[in-house]
């Protein structure tokens, strides 16, 4: 049973703070590297995957939510993915901000050259948050559902169900948003599933990750399985 010392409240409420602040800075992080496509070689086939910086980091976001779900519950991971979501926005009014200056002679970026990294960021950043709200509370909704189906067992099923299916409706959401009416229907079906199959990659492989944190929070805080912190 939770320990509700007030040593542990307040490590509860740091731990909180800190997956938090993570969530934020990794979601800030795939927005601004999200313009940029690139080729990614793996062992899993012989062909390249071709898919956006941001799918480097993005995985990571939802393995911060499931730990968020599995240890504080839906209302405060949904208050951390709505906190994600505002800040996003800001990035957004900031980004246009920036360009509405000319820039000073000397300056080491150029007009031009902020255009062309930044000029796309609001459909880019527009694209990802519509999919991001969406996939976010999907992934957050399925792993409550398991966990509460499961008793707080078979973590393996919900950190990867929830992700799999919920990363699917964000790439097909991103994808479809930023190229349809721009490239062909094959084009896209091939960049639909070689992101999303990336992704599974990473949730499958941050599936051992999931389980060393949650085996030491639950035995730091001494919760049972299924098992909430309060505070």
């Amino acid at each position: 049973m939770f320990d509700k010392s007030t040593k542990h409240s307040n490590q509860a409420v740091h731990a909180y703070l800190l997956l938090g602040g993570l969530f934020i800075a990794f979601l800030v992080v795939c927005n601004l590297i999200a313009n940029k496509f690139i080729s990614v070689q793996t062992i899993f086939r012989a062909a390249p995957f071709i898919i956006s910086a941001c799918v480097l980091t993005y995985p990571i976001t939802f393995l911060i939510t499931d730990l968020l779900s599995e240890f504080y519950g839906r209302k405060r991971t949904a208050y951390v993915i709505f906190t994600g979501f505002l800040s996003s926005l800001l990035i957004i009014v900031v980004l246009k901000l920036g360009g509405v200056f000319n820039a000073i002679e000397g300056s080491p970026v150029s007009d031009a050259t902020y255009d062309v990294v930044f000029g796309n960021s609001w459909r880019v950043i527009g694209a990802s948050m519509t999919a991001y709200l969406f996939a976010q509370f999907i992934d957050v909704q399925l792993y409550e559902f398991w966990k509460k189906l499961t008793n707080g067992r078979m973590l393996w099923l919900r950190n990867n169900g929830s992700t799999v299916l919920s990363q699917l409706a964000d790439t097909i959401l991103v994808v479809s948003v930023l190229f349809i009416g721009i490239k062909t229907g094959e084009e896209i079906t091939s960049m639909i599933m070689d992101g999303w199959l990336f992704k599974v990659i990473c949730a499958l492989i941050d599936t051992p990750i999931l389980y060393v944190s949650v085996f030491l929070l639950r035995k730091y805080f001494k919760l049972r399985p299924g098992e909430e912190v309060q505070f």
